[in-house]
């Protein structure tokens, strides 16, 4: 209950905040390809159930049928303003929209596609117990997920055997040790690695 009002709070005031920076972001995303400003997909949400997940836009309409993952900032699919959206990642403040009508929490798992879910352990389900958020501690260690990806020759075989597992470990660990504290913690070091 304590974590919701939180969410619903602080992600209230975010929207309100960030008003017109989202205005400004807005215009530049329509001038600058063909398209939508926001970009909706399905993820798997708390206890398994699926929920739209809104990104600005930073790729290409119809990119996603090329493949889900994105590899590197010289991904073609990107746009010239989607790269500066998705290297500071801009493209996540949207998902305020999502914490607030209660699809997501501030912090928690990041929430993948089905396609990956469906590859999860028993013990790795775990984290389906929880709301998905919009920062956790494994998008903190993979701030550069998307560079990590596009040095591969074989990106989706390194992010199902390398990445995710270590991601759901700690998100698992984040699990067992839960407290609000935790959580303003996690923000403050999100919030530190985009200014760095």
């Amino acid at each position: 209950m304590i974590k919701r009002l939180f969410d619903f709070f602080f992600s209230g005031l975010g929207l309100l905040f960030l008003v017109p920076f989202f205005m400004i972001l807005s215009l530049l995303i329509v001038l600058d390809s063909k398209g939508g400003i926001f970009y909706k997909q399905i993820r798997v949400g708390k206890n398994g159930v699926d929920f739209y997940l809104y990104k600005f836009r930073s790729m290409k309409t119809e990119s996603d049928k090329l493949g889900l993952l994105t590899v590197g900032g010289k991904d073609p699919r990107i746009t010239k303003v989607g790269y500066y959206i998705r290297k500071y990642k801009i493209d996540e403040l949207s998902q305020l929209i999502n914490v607030f009508i209660g699809d997501m929490s501030l912090v928690g798992p990041r929430p993948e596609v089905r396609k990956y879910v469906e590859l999860y352990s028993f013990e790795q389900l775990k984290v389906l117990t929880v709301k998905p958020g919009i920062t956790d501690n494994a998008s903190i260690l993979y701030f550069n997920e998307n560079e990590l990806l596009g040095e591969s020759s074989n990106p989706e075989e390194t992010y199902i055997k390398e990445i995710m597992q270590e991601k759901l470990k700690l998100n698992l660990n984040y699990i067992k040790g839960y407290s609000v504290f935790s959580d303003v913690k996690i923000i403050i070091k999100t919030l530190k690695k985009i200014v760095s």
